[in-house]
């Protein structure tokens, strides 16, 4: 028994394909609309991978190219602290013995140790010698990051101090 798109009872009434009826329903639809169905369904999805593909890439990058900054970012700043930490190791071990001439120690070593560790992450430093309080010494460093990003500008800033490592006599 078919039915000719009247009320019936069952269905909707609208002429409309649930799509779980295996296409016993669309004997119902309009002649046109029926065609339209069985073109559509027969195209399938084809257009909307490439419209994902052209949506999701951008986002894609643009994750892709963050991690590189991140990793970038945390390098430097690892490079930095370090070579600061190495400065200041050299001053407080050099400030007793040599009270002027602790400074110019301690920059060359924070030097090295970026010319050795970083020399392309950690741009344009610029290395302070300090003396908080009469005892302490350290080293301050700030300097530029590299960036994936145009027009962004990322800095590392990374301080170490400790107080002046003096040798004292076991008697005094």
């Amino acid at each position: 028994m078919r039915d000719n798109g009247g009320e019936s009872g069952r269905g909707t009434g609208s002429g409309a394909c649930s799509g779980a009826c295996s296409g016993a329903c669309r004997d119902r639809l309009p002649g046109f609309v029926r065609r339209r169905v069985e073109a559509a369904s027969a195209r399938g999805e084809s257009g909307m991978t490439a419209i994902e593909f052209v949506l999701l890439t951008p986002v894609l990058f643009f994750l892709i190219f963050a991690t590189v900054q991140f990793a970038l970012y945390f390098f430097a700043d690892h490079v930095a602290q370090a070579a600061a930490q190495a400065g200041a190791r050299k001053a407080r071990a050099t400030a007793d013995e040599n009270p002027g001439g602790w400074r110019g120690g301690a920059t060359d070593v924070v030097d090295a140790y970026i010319r050795q560790l970083g020399p392309k992450l950690v741009l344009r430093p610029d290395v302070q010698t300090v003396q908080p309080e009469r005892n302490t010494v350290g080293v301050e460093i700030t300097a530029d990051v590299p960036t994936v990003f145009p027009g962004l500008d990322f800095k590392v800033h990374a301080q170490s101090s400790g107080p002046v490592e003096r040798f004292v006599e076991e008697g005094e």
